[in-house]
């Protein structure tokens, strides 16, 4: 059982890692140290539902109904463009501290609303968690499949607050101007390529 648990935490990990829009906004929050925890905490519940839901019969419902996977599919990339160009924005600002200091003013349930949508409208997340997670997770045994999921979450949950803590301690670095400018310029092109990829992925190229 503890090669399945690896199996699943490994598998999660080299799924996460990667930059998304998940990662790049708990980045942002652990370097604004605004409600870093919290937004850690809310993303690894989410990830935790997700993750279980494919694991657990979710594969199924975008197997049997693959028109669904079509239109989350094309909703991600007009996500994810948005996503990219909100980030080329800030890039581009002549002073992006000052679009960080309006962005610091956001109430905790606006924050926690973009978090919501970063998570939940990603459709990376689905094709993680219902379709590769899912699709692995659901052939295993009943009691294997248990191990796997708590693998996968458990490394889920750790990489996000990881993520959280590491870039609140890193903040007196990264909280300037041209690292605020770099920051979101990998992070538009990140989110454009991606965006990029689902569109020629469904586009049969």
């Amino acid at each position: 059982m503890f090669s399945i648990f690896l199996q699943g935490m490994m598998l999660s990990a080299a799924m996460i890692l990667p930059i998304g829009p998940q990662n790049a906004f708990v980045m942002n929050q652990g370097i604004r140290r605004q409600y870093h925890l919290m937004i850690a905490g809310l993303c690894a519940f989410s990830d935790i539902v997700l993750i279980c839901g494919g694991i657990f019969g979710g594969s199924t419902l975008l197997d049997n109904y693959p028109t669904l996977l079509f239109i989350v599919s094309w909703g991600g990339v007009a996500f994810l463009l948005w996503f990219g160009w909100g980030a080329f924005r800030t890039a581009m600002a002549a002073n992006p501290l000052q679009v960080e200091a309006k962005v610091m003013e956001k109430s905790r349930w606006r924050i926690v609303a973009s978090m919501m949508a970063v998570t939940w409208l990603n459709p990376h997340v689905y094709l993680d968690t219902f379709v590769v997670l899912g699709s692995l997770g659901g052939r295993l045994a009943s009691d294997e499949r248990s191990w796997f999921a708590l693998g996968a979450v458990l490394s889920s949950t750790l990489w996000f607050f990881g993520l959280a803590v590491l870039a609140a301690l890193l903040s007196p670095w990264l909280n300037k101007g041209k690292t605020q400018r770099a920051i979101n310029l990998v992070v538009g092109v990140v989110m454009w390529a991606i965006a990029l990829q689902l569109a020629l992925q469904n586009l049969h190229f």
